[in-house]
């Protein structure tokens, strides 16, 4: 079992490195849109929601393997609205990292589609001040569906997954959200803080990323 549990560690290890391009970076931009949009049209993500978040974090294809632990990785982008009281447009994309690992005995392997509403002052400190731990840092729990009538959850992140394997239990709770600060980079082309891209306009979005705002701008109205 030790061989096993030293190649799954190599493998969480390796997973933020593939990948480490400008023209990865810009599939993962689409992918982000794509992946949005089906979670919307498929009616996963409830409209007033989505609504009152006041960031959205889109994590394409996040792998999740396990011989003996568990384990998450996974990148993507994170926008927030615009303005002292998020009623503005979305800012540009921030590129974010996920990882971490749970206990328990289970042998398998999935990739999910995450997206993750960031629906209050608190859960936005928290990535934003950096590392941030799901469930410690800033709670998290499954969002509800549309379904649902009560949207007044307490939860700092929603999180809506759609997984593409057969992975039994796919859950983000002790997972670790932290800005790519080296895909940031490749995708403006300067050192820029993930603060300064989603709160202080340093930079406008890229063409890659353009699909996903203009996404969030159309279901979401510039004030409300």
């Amino acid at each position: 079992m030790s061989y096993f549990l030293v190649l799954t560690l190599m493998f969480l290890v390796a997973l933020p490195a593939w990948g480490a391009s400008e023209e990865k970076d810009d599939e993962t931009l689409r992918d982000a849109a794509h992946v949005l949009e089906d979670m919307l049209n498929g009616n996963s993500i409830p409209p007033d929601l989505l609504g009152k978040a006041q960031c959205v974090i889109v994590m394409p294809d996040v792998k999740k393997f396990s011989v003996g632990i568990g384990g998450t990785g996974g990148r993507g982008p994170m926008t927030c609205r615009r303005g002292k009281n998020f009623t503005g447009a979305w800012s540009a994309p921030a590129m974010y990292k996920i990882g971490g690992a749970s206990a328990g005995l289970q042998l398998g392997g999935t990739s999910t589609d995450f997206v993750l509403l960031v629906m209050d002052q608190k859960g936005l400190d928290a990535i934003l001040q950096g590392k941030t731990k799901l469930g410690k840092d800033a709670t998290a729990a499954a969002g509800p569906g549309v379904t649902e009538h009560d949207v007044g959850t307490g939860n700092d992140i929603l999180t809506y997954a759609k997984a593409k394997g057969v992975f039994a239990g796919v859950s983000l709770g002790g997972a670790t959200l932290e800005a790519d600060n080296d895909a940031n980079k490749r995708i403006y082309g300067k050192e820029v803080a993930a603060t300064g891209i989603l709160r202080q306009n340093a930079v406008q979005t890229t063409a890659a990323g353009k699909p996903l705002i203009s996404l969030l701008d159309s279901k979401v109205a510039a004030s409300r």
